[in-house]
């Protein structure tokens, strides 16, 4: 009598190997391009691994990766947001002029700006979700509205192109210890958007990985309509994730704002294409349902190492944009080659 065949094993249960395991990982990519640029600007320029070079490289990425955590869930959720760079510096004039006209505590200003950030970023989810418009026709609309604002309320308010100083009104320096801190470690310099940045990071990790909204934001990515067959409130998924592009566009405003006392109204345009260039470079696709907040994280860091890399080796700054360019397109080429092999195994 012939001994019964083994039971087969599904192939979902059994271990994975640690490649397979990378394999799968949407910021591979960035991991690795991070580290190659490390090491080249490490022997290309001398002071790049000096202490307080370091920490101005993390300052730098940290600027780009607040906003870059929410981009980057935006577009796992299949959308982009091309206002996202003027929003900062909506938030900051809104807060200054607010406070200054008013001779109110900062605090106020800081609210009210929240408030009106927040409902910029309602307003481009609820528009984008009504008209069926493609997000980069509502965010490119939004985007020069914006602009526009920026520059026509602050000439109308202080009849120039920037803010009046309010470093001497009531609450500024504690929402200055807030949001434009640091602390000094010997030849270390560490900013508090440095901390902003991480516990971004990490809560967006978590919300993506741990939590049900996290698998809305991946199924309206990869579907809308297929998700909103499965029960995926695909409406509030969207508002929620342009609200919360809203609200670290808050935060980054609010930064500038403290760090500077004054705001210029012309500022922000452009960085909007730095967060999707991050966001890209760690592996989130232009096609949405797939990326990480972590990959975001590591373009950013590429970012500062770049920027930074470039004038600590004594280069022409105006190749920087070049070198941002290149990396985008190597970095896309890479993250397909990834995913491929990924799905491959």
């Amino acid at each position: 009598m012939s001994a019964p065949a083994p039971a087969a094993v599904d192939e979902r249960l059994a271990p994975a190997s640690l490649l397979r395991t990378l394999l799968a990982r949407p910021e591979l990519g960035a991991v690795v391009g991070a580290a190659a640029v490390f090491v080249f600007f490490s022997f290309a320029a001398d002071s790049f691994l000096q202490p307080s070079s370091l920490s101005t490289i993390l300052y730098s990425a940290s600027t780009i990766g607040i906003m870059a955590v929410p981009v980057a869930l935006l577009m796992i959720g299949g959308e982009f947001d091309l206002s996202a760079g003027v929003m900062v510096t909506t938030s900051a004039l809104f807060s200054s002029m607010f406070s200054y006209q008013l001779t109110a505590n900062v605090w106020a200003g800081v609210g009210v700006s929240l408030l009106v950030t927040l409902a910029i970023g309602f307003f481009n989810g609820f528009m984008l979700t009504r008209t069926k418009l493609p997000s980069f026709i509502i965010t490119l609309g939004t985007f020069l509205m914006l602009t526009g604002l920026n520059l026509g309320f602050t000439k109308l308010i202080s009849g120039s192109v920037s803010t009046r100083s309010i470093a001497d009104m009531e609450g500024f320096s504690s929402a200055s210890a807030l949001f434009a801190s640091q602390w000094t470690f010997g030849p270390v310099t560490l900013k508090v958007t440095i901390l902003w940045w991480l516990v971004l990071v990490a809560v967006a990790t978590w919300v993506l990985l741990r939590t049900r909204a996290g698998n809305w934001i991946f199924a309206v990515g990869g579907g809308a309509d297929a998700a909103r067959a499965v029960g995926v409130p695909v409406v509030k998924t969207r508002i929620g994730l342009y609200m919360g592009v809203a609200l670290c566009a808050w935060i980054a405003g609010q930064h500038i704002l403290f760090s500077f006392d004054v705001v210029q109204s012309g500022e922000g345009v452009g960085n909007e294409f730095l967060y999707i260039i991050a966001a890209v470079i760690g592996g989130c696709l232009m096609t949405g349902g797939y990326g990480s907040a972590i990959g975001s994280a590591v373009g950013a860091f590429i970012f500062g190492m770049t920027s930074n890399g470039i004038v600590y080796a004594q280069w022409n700054p105006d190749w920087f944009k070049f070198f941002l360019g290149a990396m985008l397109l190597l970095a896309t080429l890479l993250n397909a080659w990834v995913r491929k092999r990924a799905e491959a195994k």
